[in-house]
């Protein structure tokens, strides 16, 4: 029979501290992810409406929120079923079993919670967040960090040179999926495709803008530097690149507006109808009225989604200087938290909101501000263009542009965070590698070159791949998480007395 270790672990209140881990676990992922528990049948209840609810993104901060969240159940079930003498397999089947379902049973809850939007990744990080626990415990536990350090130096994998070939090749292609993955952070993939097209306000009616807008353009890529200048110079040049354009309104006076290409529905007039509010340099809109389809514009969502860029084209004229919140110009959005993208004046200056899993779901966590650009009142003509994390505005004339680069403007506090999740389980890595090898000369060319090449790669695919500037603050940030992590793992093995090759150099 199994023996119990009930006896050797830290008690409080009478109970084991795993298992009260465990329960205060369960319970903060509800008061997390369920608060304020003000759950609700839909009145289309059916699981097709419930399945409907699962088309949400997950964004960088969520990711790094739910795994954290997920550590401390890992961590108590990992020390429960050491206690029992459970095998290592069968505690990380139920480490991932436990974290997966629960994870599920939170976000099929979350579809009767109106304030909440259940996400299927998350449900994947929570699994993740479950798994490092389970990871953290074995780190932290002497014991049991000697004894795996002992199991992988003293393996047949240890002795052979082909195994530790591929394990460093293995090293180098986690280090390009990573890269691969920092990539699709400014892609345009998480579009949401049920927002309308609005101008002059939020679909809710609380951030109006007043001034006039005179057209609006939507294409589905990223004109080049000589297209944008055939615009300025050829106000008919968009009729020849018709099969990129997914939307056209011009603004004509008349009470119903719709799209000259015949693909998006109409715009329709909000809030007082009682008289027109349109004149010859646009229509114009203000507190009171303002514009939104009828239905969402599922095509440009679509499209824009899929080309991962697109181009706007739109002629505005502010009516007051002093608009802040921003006050939205033009926007796909679905209220003031969630949106694609948005146009819009923050005082005298044009603020701009994408969406993108590392500017989040309401496109604020990096700010894209052009100065001045309402300084006057006077009619500007606006285009902006975004492919591969590069934003292009172009203000009146081809030649005054200002250029916004995503990777480059990464907020620090996130980039540290973000770092810290890639290179740390990198760092792991490589002292798994330097347990392997034996001879001391090797071991600390390896040793050297895993810290730099993960950086290296990565930045350099990024540059690549959005000409981005070269960071040393992005090289350093990959070779210090690597490096740290590596030799806190060799000092503990050494204040634990193991001493094998990889310690000794």
């Amino acid at each position: 029979m199994k023996k119990d270790n009930t006896s050797s672990v830290l008690r409080i209140w009478g109970f084991p501290a795993d298992f009260i881990l465990v329960i205060v676990g369960v319970a903060a992922v509800a008061v997390a992810t369920l608060y304020p528990f003000d759950f609700s049948v839909p009145t289309n209840f059916s699981l097709g409406a419930i399945f409907e609810r699962f088309d949400n993104t997950s964004f960088f901060r969520d990711q790094v929120n739910n795994i954290l969240l997920f550590m401390p159940l890992g961590f108590g079930i990992t020390s429960i079923l050491l206690r029992k003498n459970v095998s290592l397999l069968i505690q990380i089947v139920a480490v991932v079993v436990a974290g997966a379902c629960l994870s599920l049973t939170v976000e099929f809850l979350q579809s009767f919670l109106p304030s909440r939007d259940p996400t299927p990744a998350d449900i994947f990080n929570n699994t993740v967040g479950s798994f490092v626990g389970l990871l953290s415990f074995y780190v932290l536990d002497g014991r049991k960090f000697r004894s795996t350090l002992d199991y992988i130096q003293n393996s047949r994998v240890s002795n052979s040179r082909t195994s530790i070939v591929v394990f460093f090749a293995g090293y180098i292609l986690i280090t390009f999926l990573i890269g691969i993955s920092w990539e699709n952070n400014v892609t345009l993939g998480e579009w949401n495709k049920n927002f309308p097209l609005l101008i002059g306000n939020e679909r809710t009616g609380d951030r109006p803008w007043q001034g006039s807008v005179s057209q609006i353009s939507i294409a589905d890529k990223a004109f080049s530097d000589s297209e944008i200048e055939r615009i300025f110079s050829n106000p008919n040049y968009l009729t020849s690149v018709n099969n990129a354009i997914l939307a056209k309104y011009e603004f004509d006076g008349k009470d119903n507006y719709r799209d000259i290409t015949g693909q998006q529905p109409d715009l329709l007039w909000q809030g007082q109808v009682s008289k027109s509010h349109s004149n010859q340099k646009g229509v114009s809109v203000d507190s009171s009225r303002w514009l939104k389809t009828v239905e969402p514009v599922r095509l440009i969502n679509k499209r824009i989604s899929e080309t991962s860029e697109f181009t706007i084209i739109t002629t505005v004229a502010s009516a007051n200087l002093n608009q802040k919140g921003p006050a939205r110009i033009i926007s796909l959005s679905g209220d003031p938290m969630h949106r694609n993208f948005t146009i819009g004046q923050d005082r005298t200056n044009l603020a701009l909101r994408l969406r993108t899993p590392i500017t989040g779901q309401n496109g604020s966590d990096i700010d894209l501000v052009v100065p001045n650009v309402f300084a006057d009142t006077n009619p500007h003509r606006i285009i902006i263009t975004y492919a591969k994390g590069k934003m292009r505005v172009n203000i009146d004339k081809p030649e005054n542009v200002y250029a916004f680069n995503l990777l480059e403007l990464y907020p620090n506090n996130q980039k540290v965070f973000a770092y810290a999740m890639m290179f740390i389980p990198l760092g792991l890595y490589l002292t798994v590698l330097t347990i392997m090898v034996k001879r001391k000369a090797f071991n600390q060319i390896l040793f050297i070159s895993g810290i730099v090449l993960p950086s290296l790669i990565i930045e350099s695919m990024l540059i690549h791949v959005s000409d981005k500037n070269l960071s040393l603050m992005n090289l350093a940030l990959g070779m210090f998480f690597t490096a740290c992590t590596a030799l806190i793992f060799k000092a503990r093995s050494m204040m634990l007395g193991n001493g094998y090759n990889g310690c000794n150099g």
